[in-house]
């Protein structure tokens, strides 16, 4: 019996709008600073931050579809255009790593002047642009995975500004202009580490990996302990989204299960012990000839 609760998503819609005019407008300002202070390393920030507003667009349609009802085409709706959104995300986000890389290490090769005070004003306007952002979305970071994972992003690109800051700071002093692209090169490798994590964790949802977070052991042996199921098979979890986990299961139990009660009651612990969704759940009586057709090379 499916369990179907409906999960509306969060309306966000106002953050993301606010939070793409603020980092397109600071894209502009850094790109263009970054090219009269012939800096690099805002260059970097500034390809990071255009990588940021495309994220925030895909995050945002994604949102958007993921709460349209369901069809009798699309008996799912478009929950799983979260999962595409991240994954392409990601993508573009390892391109962009790649093209600030090579600058940097030709930059290794050829270092060039860099106005340092320049470089810090705007990487300062950075910090208080990423934070603002962040902010955003702060109070739904605890209940929403795209939306925590948005402002950890904004988090973290506000300390990479504080480093950039603190690089011109370093060449106004120093005068080492290897610092210039030596930043940009620990910006791609603070962005690749989340970029990594991202691309795998998107990878997995979109092959039907059980999602993180969910223990599949710990659901299947709660599921064995439950007083008359004797066998379990078809077990299944899969994220429905970026936000929404999914679970199928037949259980055996010879005695029958207690109807509608014990489903809707199994239904709503699985959701509160293991944040499952939506679990659809199969009562068999434990017939060997129709378990054996089921289960295939399992059986015995």
């Amino acid at each position: 019996m499916p369990n179907d609760h409906d999960h509306k998503p969060l309306n966000y819609n106002r953050a993301f709008a606010v939070g793409i005019i603020l980092n397109v407008g600071f894209v502009g300002v850094e790109a263009v600073y970054g090219v009269l202070a012939d800096s690099l390393a805002l260059l970097a920030d500034a390809g990071h931050n255009l990588s940021d507003v495309l994220g925030l667009l895909l995050a945002w349609g994604a949102h958007l579809l993921a709460g349209r009802r369901a069809t009798a085409r699309r008996t799912y709706g478009f929950r799983r255009a979260t999962i595409l959104a991240s994954l392409l995300s990601a993508v573009l986000l390892l391109v962009a790593l790649g093209g600030i890389s090579w600058e940097a290490i030709e930059r290794f090769q050829r270092p060039e002047p860099v106005h340092a005070l320049t470089v810090m004003a705007v990487a300062g306007a950075g910090v208080v642009v990423n934070t603002v952002t962040a902010l955003l979305f702060l109070a739904g970071r605890k209940h929403d995975l795209n939306v925590k994972g948005a402002f950890l992003h904004m988090a973290a690109d506000a300390a990479v500004s504080v480093g950039v800051v603190f690089a011109g700071l370093a060449i106004m002093y120093t005068g080492w202009l290897w610092l210039d692209p030596g930043i940009s090169l620990v910006i791609v490798l603070i962005i690749l580490i989340g970029t990594w994590g991202l691309l795998r964790d998107s990878i997995n949802l979109a092959v039907d990996a059980v999602p993180r977070g969910i223990d599949p052991e710990k659901v299947h042996e709660y599921l064995s302990s439950l007083p008359g199921v004797k066998a379990i098979h078809d077990f299944h979890i899969w994220g429905m989204s970026t936000t929404q986990a999914a679970l199928t299961v037949h259980l055996v139990m010879p005695e029958g299960s207690g109807g509608d009660a014990f489903l809707d009651a199994l239904a709503t612990e699985l959701n509160r012990r293991f944040g499952i969704d939506h679990s659809t759940i199969q009562i068999e009586r434990g017939d060997p000839e129709i378990v054996c057709k089921q289960v295939g090379s399992l059986c015995r």
